[in-house]
């Protein structure tokens, strides 16, 4: 460790993204505290974090209390949660119960920003999740050798239009359509699954489209995919996936798109304006 070193926190869930956080904010000379999540965070966090503290989801005190000792003024959040857990494998602490009672709304961008809220009054500023990954936004345009046909633009429309409605809701970032009809709508239980849902009511040729909430909060929850989504059109046999460009996250974007291109599948970035 470098004494010069400015400490930084990144509060981690699943996923290869608080990796690639903890990378890059290595490689940028900051020294690393990362927050694992216990049964969603990759222990090759510990390969890239100077240090590391397991926790319980709800151990909202510990989170604090670790990253105040080692001297983190910024911290980023990274990384998913399996939403269902809070039903079943949730430990809060006195802290964290404290919080929920004042919660109004139990949706995502409230539990994150009330969150976020409690250790900006112990000094930590939260930071958008891309802080050292900006690059990793998906770009507008087409991005795969197919383009969409006429019919696909139009689905592409509605569905941006309605999932639009939806993430003003709070409910959920992605819709399937087919032919100008809302097939399936995400909640709980995740983009893949959506994906799989839409794909067994339509049989083949959905539409996915992922956008941003209107009032989405860029420092966490950002709408995003990769590889894994691509996989799971596959299954699906979905034709089409369209993102919002410069306000969704675009994982292993190379292999992504060369993936999509061998069966098939459009990726459109879509100009939110």
């Amino acid at each position: 460790m470098d004494a010069n070193q400015e400490p930084f926190g990144i509060v981690a869930g699943g996923g290869n993204f608080p990796i690639l956080c903890a990378k890059s904010a290595r490689e940028a000379n900051k020294l690393v505290i990362a927050i694992a999540h216990k049964g969603e965070t990759s222990q090759e966090i510990e390969k890239h974090a100077h240090v590391t503290k397991w926790v319980h989801l709800g151990q909202l005190g510990k989170i604090i209390k670790t990253l105040k000792k080692n001297g983190c003024k910024k911290a980023l959040f990274a990384g998913t949660i399996t939403k269902k857990r809070m039903f079943y494998d949730v430990r809060p602490d006195i802290r964290a119960l404290n919080l929920w009672r004042k919660i109004g709304s139990r949706l995502d961008d409230s539990i994150l920003r009330a969150v976020s809220g409690e250790l900006e009054k112990e000094g930590i500023e939260i930071v958008p999740s891309t802080y050292f990954l900006e690059d990793l936004y998906t770009p507008k345009g087409i991005l795969t050798k197919r383009r969409p046909t006429k019919d696909e633009e139009e689905d592409i429309k509605f569905g941006y239009a309605i999932q639009k409605k939806i993430g003003a809701l709070d409910i959920g970032q992605t819709i399937v359509v087919k032919d100008r009809t809302v097939v399936a709508v995400e909640a709980m239980e995740g983009t893949d699954e959506t994906i799989a849902r839409g794909g067994r009511l339509t049989g083949q040729g959905a539409v996915v489209v992922k956008v941003a909430k209107p009032d989405q909060d860029l420092r966490f929850d950002v709408p995003s995919a990769g590889l894994g989504t691509i996989r799971q059109m596959i299954e699906a046999k979905a034709r089409v996936l369209a993102l919002e460009a410069g306000k969704s996250l675009f994982f292993d974007r190379e292999k992504a798109i060369e993936l999509a291109d061998q069966h098939g599948i459009a990726i459109v970035g879509i100009d939110p304006t």
